[in-house]
């Protein structure tokens, strides 16, 4: 029971003082160009996708309202 105790707390010592600044140190480097240039991500084109289906879904519906 005591080594497995001394097991646990190594690995805690482990991950919360060694593992955790590696993450830290893992941030990419400064983008080469213009910094204020964001590509347009998959996201962000079906966000704007779903918009344009809720606009088109939104008028047909009130085309067919007024008829």
């Amino acid at each position: 029971m005591r080594s497995l105790r001394l097991a646990f707390l190594g690995l805690c010592f482990f991950v919360l003082f060694i593992a955790s600044p590696l993450n830290g140190l893992a941030q990419p480097a400064n983008p080469a160009g213009d910094p204020d240039a964001v590509p347009i991500g998959g996201i962000e084109i079906l966000v704007g996708l779903g918009s344009l289906l809720g606009l088109k879904r939104l008028s047909d519906k009130r085309k067919k309202k007024q008829n």
